[in-house]
């Protein structure tokens, strides 16, 4: 990247209209990401492009893209380093580009917190559906919507981020929108056919699905599993949400 590129990268990011999508592409092969911007954008996705991790995470915080694609070997802050800071305060869907050695880390990836992994080079009919798909797994209901308060959690619907006691709390989408549907619904008892249709939108039998995302749920809300105080089971139904008296 030149100086003037470099320069023009640092640059706020001029408004942009908020149906339009953002992908943030950090990848070294400049060459890559610029054919992704030439080719999604005739599909109304934007595309920002980095070709380090340092500097994608920089153009994280201040762009707040839709979805990123790292490619998994990043210099400068490496892709499992690049995750894990991103968890720590973002629920930004994150998509691996993993190549010919990569599968290892890919794999540590994905543990710290990363969504999928695309084969790299990018094929645009593999990458498209998985943009596509993602982030619409992963968009708030309503762009306007308050933030939710119970007790000492927090839940911002926009910005997708979860807080306990004010520290931001790691969620992966599906886990969020199950919390998320539990703090709407507080205090009232939730059949798990209910959970299985507006939070996994399926009516297929899921319960052992459901009972692994509640557990964990549980555990990072520091509720304790074997005498919960804050995601009560009802047996035979589902889960109350329990507000604090």
């Amino acid at each position: 990247m030149n100086d003037q590129a470099a320069q023009a990268a640092d640059l706020p990011a001029p408004p942009r209209a908020a149906h339009v999508p953002l992908l943030l592409v950090a990848d070294p092969d400049d060459g890559l990401g610029r054919e992704l911007v030439l080719a999604l954008a005739e599909r109304g996705v934007e595309v920002a492009v980095t070709t380090d991790g340092a500097h994608a995470l920089l153009r994280t915080g201040a762009l707040h893209p839709d979805v990123v694609l790292v490619a998994a070997n990043i210099p400068a802050v490496d892709a499992v380093t690049f995750v894990r800071a991103i968890r720590q305060s973002m629920s930004i869907p994150v998509i691996i580009g993993v190549g010919a050695d990569d599968a290892q880390k890919a794999v540590r990836a994905l543990a710290a917190g990363a969504n999928v992994c695309v084969a790299r080079p990018y094929r645009l009919p593999e990458l498209l559906p998985l943009i596509q798909g993602i982030r619409s797994e992963g968009a708030p209901t309503d762009s306007g919507s308050p933030v939710l308060e119970c007790g000492a959690i927090t839940l911002d619907p926009t910005a997708h981020v979860v807080r306990l006691n004010g520290k931001a709390v790691h969620m992966p989408l599906r886990e969020f929108e199950l919390l998320h549907y539990l703090i709407v619904n507080a205090d009232r008892v939730i059949s798990r056919s209910q959970i299985q249709a507006h939070v996994w939108r399926s009516d297929k039998l899921i319960t052992n699905t459901i009972n692994v995302h509640i557990r964990r749920l549980r555990e990072k809300l520091g509720d304790d599993p074997e005498n919960p105080k804050i995601i009560l089971t009802v047996r035979g139904v589902g889960y109350r949400l329990a507000r604090p008296d």
